[in-house]
């Protein structure tokens, strides 16, 4: 029996020279997989047709789009995960689901080997792979950019000379990487971290400098993810469309980094992601209202560990398993509403209020009717500082001898 390779496969040129030329390297036959996660453009079956016309023998397709923002976004949203303090995870969190539908397909076709377009410098590699061996210990892994010298000028000459149905034209000048929780620019003229980005860059965000009149939303939340937007239902997938439509109109979630990637470089990022900002900073403001003080504390830390996991490509590993089961039980009591403006860039938090919250009015109020016994507040001082008294006595002590 032949063996049989699948591929990730995404429709553009590297992926569709990457059925034949794997094909020509292994003599294997390839199994094109295309998954949807939000990302927009061309429909499944064009794309699946395509895969076809250039060579593969079976085309798995599917729509993994709710898939991917009920399993996948929610709990990033409810980590508030943000690498290194500015990164959504957009295109770490999608690795997972489209590694759980390469296996998948390897199974159902009997390929042996799972093949990525990824290259030899960047993380995805590694989110793939790892993925691969966690969920597919007996499944190869091999890349035709990195292990079978697939370029892009190769590719170019390899579709023309087989006269493949793909649209073959210089590099464009970025790498860009997209899917519904928001979108990531790289290479090219950004490469030069002095450089501003152009406008060209952007497509989830309009310009924020020119913005439309602010747009006040309210986004209801139970458990930790969106049910609501102005008391209208939505669908966890719902609520991250209409807050990409709303908050990219407002110029929301323009993000530019230099970030430390797996590998061991720095590099030069754009991301656009106006829902998911918009959601990230409304579910935190709920957060700050409805979750214990020290639980909050320690839910910042273990977040960005949670972030650095994703990141790195340990979606499936036993300690973020353990994260995920903590993150879950603190968002018992994070149900409410949050009201805020999208204007000009920016998603500022107006007003909140939850079933849930620990803020009481009562003990907040310096007006009449304070119920806080501000008598307890000396004795508390002395107990607090009581150490570090105690300790600051020891160096005088000890200096004077």
């Amino acid at each position: 029996m032949t063996e049989r390779i699948v591929l990730a496969y995404s429709g553009g040129l590297d992926t569709s020279v990457a059925i034949g030329w794997i094909g020509e390297a292994t003599g294997a036959e390839v199994i094109a997989v295309a998954v949807d996660v939000g990302q927009g453009g061309e429909s499944l079956e064009t794309i699946r047709q395509r895969a076809l016309g250039c060579g593969a023998v079976e085309a798995y397709v599917a729509d993994a789009s709710d898939e991917f923002a009920n399993e996948y976004c929610m709990p990033t949203l409810k980590a508030n995960a943000l690498y290194q303090g500015h990164y959504p995870l957009v295109s770490a969190i999608s690795r997972p689901v489209i590694v759980k539908h390469l296996v998948k397909a390897a199974r159902e076709f009997g390929a042996t080997t799972v093949a990525h377009g990824c290259t030899g410098k960047g993380n995805d590699q590694v989110r793939f792979e790892v993925g691969i061996q966690t969920l597919g210990p007996d499944l190869k892994c091999i890349a035709p950019v990195r292990d079978l010298a697939l370029t892009r000028d190769k590719a170019i000459a390899f579709a023309e000379e087989k006269g493949l149905p793909i649209e073959t034209t210089k590099k464009n000048p970025y790498s860009i990487d997209q899917n519904v929780w928001g979108r990531a620019v790289e290479t090219g003229y950004l490469e030069d971290i002095w450089n501003a980005p152009t406008k060209d860059i952007y497509d989830y965000t309009a310009t924020p400098e020119f913005p439309p009149a602010p747009d006040e939303v309210t986004i209801s939340f139970e458990a930790g993810v969106p049910v609501a937007i102005d008391g209208v239902k939505v669908t966890p997938l719902q609520a991250i469309k209409e807050l990409n439509r709303r908050a990219g109109a407002q110029g929301v979630g323009r993000i530019d980094v230099v970030e430390d990637r797996l590998v061991g470089i720095k590099s030069r990022e754009i991301y656009e992601a106006p829902g998911a900002m918009a959601l990230i900073t409304a579910h935190k403001h709920l957060e700050d209202i409805t979750v214990e003080r020290e639980q909050a504390r320690f839910k910042a830390t273990v977040g960005q560990r949670w972030s650095e996991l994703v990141y790195d490509g340990q979606w499936f590993s036993p300690l973020k398993r353990s994260l995920d089961a903590f993150i879950e039980d603190t968002q018992k009591y994070v149900s409410g509403d949050i009201r805020m403006v999208l204007h000009g860039g920016q998603a500022i938090v107006n007003g909140r209020r939850s079933e849930t919250s620990l803020y009481d009015f009562d003990l907040a109020t310096y007006d009449t009717g304070d119920t806080f016994d501000q008598s307890m507040a000396r004795g508390f001082i002395e107990l607090w500082g009581m150490s570090a008294k105690v300790a600051s006595g020891r160096d005088i002590r000890v200096a004077g001898k």
